[in-house]
């Protein structure tokens, strides 16, 4: 069996992010980094220019005159909000479906991902009136993990989902047939990714059960997010559940009113983000 280093290692020989999506975190913890150095690197990637031009002028924007130029759409969207997009850009790419999908299927977990990092930046902004740049991307980075497990050892990590039952953790399936699992990985690449410290930490502990769990934290706003839209049908494996720890169970109990609201917005929210990258 692999360890998870050695997973990663053999991905990063396969395929890694554009140089773009790495280089845009190393400037974002650089105080120094202007709209003009983002611009120069944006320009390296034709598909995210588009992209960029595409979703600054866009309905969901709604701007009275066009956008045509890199700098106003970076000083339009933020350079928080640019990179996001680019981890979106890069990563539907790699989720592609490669042959006909079973019980696993890559454009199923994109669309989870998808979701729960749409939901996870609504939850942050509304419930917790906090920035949902980065609860957007460990939405959307947190079951990477699971992508490089199929591609290095697809056989092993299928028998893994078919194993799966509807209360189960596909965690310990993983460990007992891969050697580790797909949080652990998805902790790994964060870090080569240059994402912040508690993005790497909420896409390790995300199946993990805390009993004092902080419901503002990033790893609960994504578990919050997964249970919800594990709810509306959006799980990345048919029928399973996404279980929450009592506190979190609590803390939706006593803001019922307020998630009512955020549920019934959702539906929403996902089909503007599905019309922005064509889920």
């Amino acid at each position: 069996m692999l360890t998870a280093e050695q997973f990663v290692k053999k991905f990063k020989d396969v395929k890694t992010l554009p140089y773009v999506v790495t280089e845009l975190s190393r400037m974002l913890a650089d105080e120094n980094t202007t709209i003009k150095d983002f611009e120069d690197v944006i320009k390296m990637d034709p598909t995210l220019v588009a992209r960029l031009l595409r979703l600054v002028n866009s309905a969901f924007y709604g701007l009275s005159q066009p956008v045509t130029s890199i700098s106003r759409a970076v000083a339009f969207l933020g350079m928080q909000n640019l990179r996001s997009i680019a981890v979106t850009d890069a990563l539907q790419n790699i989720f592609k479906e490669k042959g006909s999908p079973g019980i696993f299927s890559r454009k199923r977990l994109w669309l989870h991902c998808a979701v729960v990092s749409t939901c996870s930046k609504i939850l942050a902004e509304r419930i917790f009136g906090i920035n949902g740049d980065d609860p957007y991307l460990c939405g959307i980075l947190h079951d990477f993990g699971k992508i490089v497990e199929e591609q290095i050892e697809r056989d092993a990590f299928l028998a893994a989902c078919e194993a799966c039952q509807p209360t189960d953790s596909i965690i310990a399936h993983e460990q007992r047939l891969l050697g580790t699992n797909h949080c652990v990985i998805g902790f790994l690449l964060a870090q080569e990714w240059g994402m912040s410290t508690s993005i790497q930490e909420a896409i390790r502990d995300h199946h993990t059960l805390a009993e004092d769990a902080d419901p503002s934290s990033l790893t609960s706003i994504l578990q919050i997010a997964q249970y919800i839209t594990g709810q509306l049908g959006y799980s990345s494996l048919p029928d399973i559940a996404s279980p929450l720890s009592p506190s979190l169970v609590l803390h939706l109990q006593e803001n019922m009113n307020e998630y009512k609201v955020l549920i019934d917005d959702l539906p929403e929210e996902i089909a503007k983000a599905q019309a922005i990258y064509e889920t």
